[in-house]
C-alpha cells in the first residue's frame, strides 16, 4: 500500500468512526428520551429515527473536513446495503398466525392508495420522482426502513432521504399519540379493529408499538397491541415485493429509458434479493423442532437474534451517516412542498385504513373463520 492509498484509507476510517459514534449516541438517547424523559415502558422513538436527527444536528453545527466524506459514503452505500439484506432475517412468513390473512387486504389497500395517489400528487407539485417515491413508500410500508431500502434503487440524494425521514418522523409521532384515541372512538369496544387500524396507518414499527402500548394502558386492552404488531409485520413483509416496483415507478432512469431491453429481473438489486433470501431462510428455519433438521430451536433463535442485531447496527450506522451528510441548506432548496406531500400521504394512508376497516373488517373476519 503506497502512502497515498494509506492516507485515503485513514480518511475513510475517520468518516466511518464518526458515523459509529453518532449511532452509539442515538441508541442511548432513544432509550433515555422515550423512557426516562417521557415515561414510556418502551421508547416509541426508534434508534434509526434518533440517528438521522442527531446526525443532522451535528452536521449543521460542526464544519467537518471534507476527507470524512469518503467514509460516510461507504456507510450510506455498502454498510446500508448489507444492513438491508440482513434485515430480512427478522421477517418470518409463518410467525403471525391467522390474523395475517385478515390484515392483508387492508394493508394492500393502504399501500396501493399511498403509492399511486402520492405519485400523482408529487408530479403535480413538480417534486422529483425520487423524493416523491421515498415519501410514498415511507408512509405506505414501514417508515425509515423502507426509505433507506428504496433510496439506493431510485438513486435518491442524501438530502432527499433526510427530508423524507424527517416527514415520516414528524407525522408518525403525531399519529402515534392521536390514533389510539381516534381508534377507540371509531371502534368502541373493538380493540382488535383498533389494533388493525394502528398497524395499517402508522409508519414506523416503533411508533406502532408505542401506539399499541398507549391503547393497552389507556383502554385496558392488550389485544390491540398484538393485532397492531402483526399488521405491521404484514406491511413490513410487503417491502420485499414493493421495493422493486418502486424502482420501476420512481426511477428517472426507467422513465427516460423506456426502450431499454434490460430484463426486469436485473432491476432488482442484489441486496433486495438477499433480503428476500434471508426472509425465506428465517421462515424455513422456524419450521419443526430443529432448524433445517440440524440446529435446535433455541440455538436457531439465538442465531436469528444475533443476525438481527448486526443488521440493525449496520442500518443505524448508515442512518447516522445520512444524517451527517444532510445539510439544512440543501433541505431549504427542496422547499416546503414535500412536507405538504408528506402530510397528505399520512392522511391518505390513515383514512384508507380507517374507512376500509370500518366497512369491511367484520366481513373479512367472518369469511376467514
Amino acid at each position: 500500500m503506497n502512502p497515498h492509498q494509506h492516507t485515503n484509507y485513514l480518511y475513510s476510517l475517520s468518516g466511518l468512526a464518526l458515523a459509529i459514534m453518532v449511532s452509539l449516541f442515538a441508541g442511548i438517547s432513544s432509550e433515555w428520551f422515550g423512557e426516562t424523559i417521557l415515561g414510556f415502558e418502551k421508547s416509541p422513538f426508534s434508534e434509526i429515527m434518533m440517528a438521522i436527527i442527531i446526525g443532522m444536528i451535528v452536521a449543521n453545527t460542526i464544519n467537518f473536513p471534507s476527507y470524512v466524506n469518503s467514509g460516510l459514503r461507504f456507510c450510506t452505500s455498502t454498510v446500508l446495503r448489507l444492513g438491508i439484506m440482513l434485515l430480512g432475517i427478522r421477517l418470518s412468513l409463518f410467525s403471525a398466525g391467522k390474523f395475517t390473512l385478515i390484515a392483508i387486504p387492508f394493508v394492500l389497500a393502504a399501500i396501493i392508495v399511498g403509492l399511486s395517489i402520492v405519485r400523482f400528487l408529487g408530479k403535480k407539485m413538480n417534486l422529483s420522482l425520487q423524493l416523491t417515491g421515498l415519501i410514498a413508500i415511507g408512509t405506505s410500508i414501514c417508515g425509515a426502513t423502507a426509505i433507506v431500502a428504496a433510496a439506493p434503487i431510485i438513486k435518491a440524494k442524501e438530502t432527499e432521504v433526510g427530508y423524507a425521514i424527517a416527514c415520516i418522523t414528524i407525522f408518525g409521532i403525531v399519529a402515534m399519540f392521536s390514533y389510539p384515541i381516534l381508534g377507540n372512538f371509531i371502534f368502541p369496544n373493538r380493540p382488535d379493529l383498533a389494533g388493525l387500524f394502528l398497524g395499517v396507518s402508522i409508519h414506523e414499527t416503533a411508533q406502532v408499538a408505542g401506539a399499541g402500548m398507549m391503547y393497552q394502558t389507556q383502554f385496558n386492552a392488550p389485544i390491540a397491541l398484538d393485532y397492531a404488531t402483526v399488521t405491521k409485520l404484514v406491511r413490513n413483509l410487503c417491502m420485499i415485493a414493493v421495493i422493486p416496483i418502486i424502482g420501476m415507478l420512481y426511477s428517472e432512469k426507467n422513465q427516460n429509458e423506456i426502450n431499454t431491453k434490460q430484463p426486469w429481473i436485473q432491476l432488482i438489486p442484489w441486496f433486495i434479493v438477499g433480503f428476500a433470501a434471508m426472509s425465506t431462510l428465517r421462515s424455513i428455519g422456524d419450521i419443526g423442532d430443529k432448524a433445517f433438521m440440524i440446529l435446535p430451536q433455541e440455538q436457531w433463535t439465538q442465531l436469528v437474534i444475533t443476525i438481527k442485531l448486526i443488521a440493525e447496527k449496520f442500518l443505524l450506522i448508515a442512518m447516522s451517516a445520512i444524517g451527517l451528510t444532510t445539510l439544512f441548506s440543501g433541505m431549504r432548496k427542496i422547499g416546503f412542498k414535500p412536507f405538504i406531500l408528506g402530510l397528505i400521504a399520512a392522511i391518505l394512508v390513515g383514512m384508507t385504513g380507517l374507512v376500509t376497516i370500518y366497512f369491511f373488517a367484520d366481513a373479512v373476519m367472518l369469511f376467514l373463520q
